[in-house]
């Protein structure tokens, strides 16, 4: 079965640590031998710039070099993504790369530096990550504020590039200022606020919300957005997809994993090769037809570009 996942941040640790640089290493969630053994037909990659990293553009620009030197130059079945017909056309034994931006720190004010990640063929961004930027406020910013003139400055750029915008790390009045200005929002990786009363998950009206602009929400494998309790385990993450499902409808839901983002892991859900025991678990309770949508066919309807 073909996996669309729409958050991993294997660029962050090639980028961060120069020992894993093949991406072979066994302590890596994302592989390349994993995704080709598992299932993988189309893999986000997010640029994921740390708050403590000084020059942020150039921390991004080195991690969308390693994007295509280590990922798509260097692996012939490795396809870059930059339109949904090359989701369309890949042959059954490639991948899709979609390169995205986890926060637009690196981007500050200038606006015109959006043009250039397009150009490198960033089809996603989200405006933040969990705090304060130039552009909006994130889930973790104390003062809960909205978009700025340059975030909402931003959205139209996007919209203008048929990009997604990801609502995954914003505050909630950045959100319902991004579900005004969007024409594509998305939640990459996000749960259910009901479920797993974290800052960084969707109140059911935010999911509504994504859900009557054609959004997607990307269920995550992050332990402490899964459950109050420790450990996280499978059926905690299967709550999440029929809550939403429930709340959304099953063509509303996918997976982001948040793989190489995290530290802890769901029990079950250690790397990319479990992606199998999520699917199997998934047809105990969704037909073949369901499962497939939620894997994979529900992200790639929603794709703009």
């Amino acid at each position: 079965m073909r996996i669309f996942d729409a958050h991993c941040d294997l660029l962050y640790q090639l980028w961060r640590n120069t020992e894993v640089s093949e991406w072979n290493n066994h302590s890596l969630h994302v592989t390349i031998e994993k995704l080709f053994q598992f299932g993988a037909k189309v893999q986000c990659f997010a640029i994921f710039v740390p708050v403590e990293a000084t020059n942020k553009l150039e921390a991004a620009l080195a991690q969308a070099a390693i994007f295509f030197e280590c990922i798509v130059n260097r692996y012939e079945k490795i396809k870059h993504i930059r339109t949904k017909q090359d989701i369309l056309t890949l042959k059954n034994d490639e991948i899709g790369a979609i390169l995205t931006l986890e926060g637009c720190e690196a981007i500050g004010h200038d606006l015109s530096l959006l043009t250039i990640f397009h150009q490198f063929g960033v089809r996603g961004a989200g405006l933040t990550w969990n705090f304060a930027n130039l552009l909006a406020d994130g889930a973790l910013e104390i003062r809960d504020s909205g978009l700025s003139l340059k975030g909402k400055q931003m959205i139209k750029k996007m919209n203008d590039f048929q990009m997604w915008t990801d609502v995954s790390h914003l505050s909630e009045r950045s959100f319902w200022d991004v579900i005004q200005l969007a024409n594509h929002p998305i939640a990459s990786h996000s749960n259910s606020y009901t479920l797993c009363p974290h800052p960084r998950n969707l109140r059911d009206d935010q999911i509504r919300a994504l859900v009557q602009k054609k959004g997607i929400i990307g269920i995550t494998f992050v332990p402490q957005f899964i459950s109050t309790e420790k450990p996280a385990v499978m059926k905690n993450v299967l709550n999440h997809v029929d809550y939403i499902c429930g709340l959304a409808g099953s063509d509303a839901v996918g997976f982001g994993s948040d793989f190489d983002g995290i530290e802890e892991t769901v029990e079950g859900l250690e790397g990319y090769e479990q992606y199998s025991y999520l699917i199997n678990t998934l047809l105990k309770h969704y037909s073949e037809s369901q499962v497939r949508k939620l894997i994979y066919s529900n992200f790639v309807n929603s794709v703009p570009f």
